[in-house]
């Protein structure tokens, strides 16, 4: 008996809903990659994206703990020299929510074609609405 490998044809994807609101952000994100890679799955195959879709919901109201809201900052550079940005996380929730989720979600996924992959199966929407209702969408509770 060999070791079980998941072939591309095999592969059932699903569509997944995570409510975000009053959960703190890490703690979706990581959810999240969770179900993008597929680790929740039985046949789970490290080299094969065998992960469902993920739509998360209500980013807007996702909480930073501790001090962080004040502390964490997010850095871009635009390519010049002595171009490098930075913007608080207090500003970042108020503005682009979304953003702020996904960049924690694809942090948490492989830096390869795999994770890019996986990444492109994640919604993010700051508020309770979103457009991807004829997927039928589960709930995913993960308290």
């Amino acid at each position: 008996m060999g070791t079980f490998m998941a072939k591309p044809a095999e592969i059932q994807r699903v569509w997944y809903v995570l409510d975000a609101a009053d959960k703190p952000l890490g703690r979706v994100a990581t959810e999240a990659a969770r179900l993008l890679r597929g680790k929740h799955k039985p046949i789970f195959t490290p080299h094969i994206d065998t992960g469902d879709h993920v739509i998360i919901i209500n980013a807007g109201k996702a909480l930073l703990t501790g001090n962080k809201l004040q502390q964490k900052k997010y850095y871009r550079h635009t390519g010049y020299p002595g171009g490098l940005k930075s913007v608080d996380y207090s500003k970042l929730m108020v503005e682009k929510p979304d953003f702020a989720m996904e960049k924690a979600v694809k942090g948490m996924l492989p830096h390869n074609r795999l994770g890019r992959a996986s990444a492109k199966k994640l919604k993010v929407y700051a508020g309770p609405d979103h457009p991807h209702a004829a997927q039928l969408p589960q709930p995913w509770d993960f308290n």
